[in-house]
């Protein structure tokens, strides 16, 4: 009819094989999140629902406090540097003399009574400086146990200051999003009506709509990303946990494990038996 020229059309043909392109990309994108989750979970997602993003009010200093206190990578570094001060106690003791106290009663079938009590002092005189470099050794050890910590420590704030910035960027990219597609609509409804008067073609309301679709598209991007942001600062907390999630899975509790094993009897019992049964029956669940 006129109304667009050949190039319109032309540049109406590229983008819809751009749009294909972008369509193909995002269903095998698709199909690869469908199996990460089948890794994940162990079934194939039941569909598509908004997720929220995870409950982190705190702030980047209140975020750095906490993880300082609880991550677990702290509390194994930690750990670590009090085995290597308990070492540095067994250290210092094997260079003190030691004393022993130990005695004995005996009787015999004539009703003869025998005792014994004795005291044994000793301790090390001369060993070649081999105590005092085992003394070093550990020292160094708990030297580099405690620079293990500091690092560590300093490695998970840096790792929750980045997670914080990924979800503040995250967010402002959603709210920038929003008012991209309110102004997009705005655009999108104003073309459309000056094409029923005549003042704009067809291709137009076509352009229009579809920056409205990219800025609907954008935000979705956004929100996923600052879902992925949110529990990407959760873990840097040390708070990905099934426990903090409250997830309906079964926990494994060490101390629980403990309890039940530390007075184990025999496997040969019958005793032994039914505890095997019952650790058996833990690990199926």
């Amino acid at each position: 009819m006129g109304e667009v020229t050949r190039t319109d059309v032309a540049l109406a043909e590229a983008r819809l094989a751009a749009a294909r392109s972008e369509q193909a990309t995002a269903q095998g994108d698709l199909a690869q999140a469908i199996e990460e989750y089948q890794v994940a979970v162990g079934r194939a997602p039941s569909g598509a629902r908004a997720v929220s993003p995870a409950p982190v009010s705190r702030s980047i200093n209140d975020a750095k406090a906490f993880a300082v206190r609880n991550h677990p990578a702290i509390l194994e570094a930690q750990h670590s540097v009090t085995a290597a001060e308990l070492n540095m106690m067994r250290a210092e003791a094997a260079k003190r003399p030691r004393v022993s106290l130990n005695g004995f009663v005996s009787t015999d079938q004539d009703s003869n009574e025998a005792a014994q009590l004795g005291v044994s002092i000793g301790g090390p005189i001369y060993q070649g400086g081999l105590i005092l470099s085992q003394f070093r050794q550990v020292q160094a050890n708990r030297d580099a146990a405690r620079s293990g910590l500091h690092l560590t420590t300093l490695g998970i704030e840096q790792q929750v200051g980045n997670a914080y910035a990924s979800l503040q960027v995250a967010r402002a990219s959603r709210q920038a999003s929003e008012q991209q597609i309110r102004a997009a609509r705005v655009a999108f409804e104003g073309v459309r009506e000056e094409a029923t008067l005549g003042s704009r073609t067809t291709l137009d309301v076509l352009n229009a709509e579809q920056e409205l679709l990219d800025a609907e598209t954008n935000r979705i991007a956004a929100q996923s990303s600052e879902v992925i942001a949110s529990y990407a600062l959760l873990s840097a907390m040390g708070l990905l946990t099934a426990d903090h999630l409250n997830l309906p899975v079964q926990q494994y509790d060490p101390a629980a494990y403990y309890n039940l094993v530390k007075d184990a009897p025999s496997a040969l019992s019958s005793q032994g038996e039914a505890l095997d049964r019952v650790l058996e029956a833990i690990g199926k669940d």
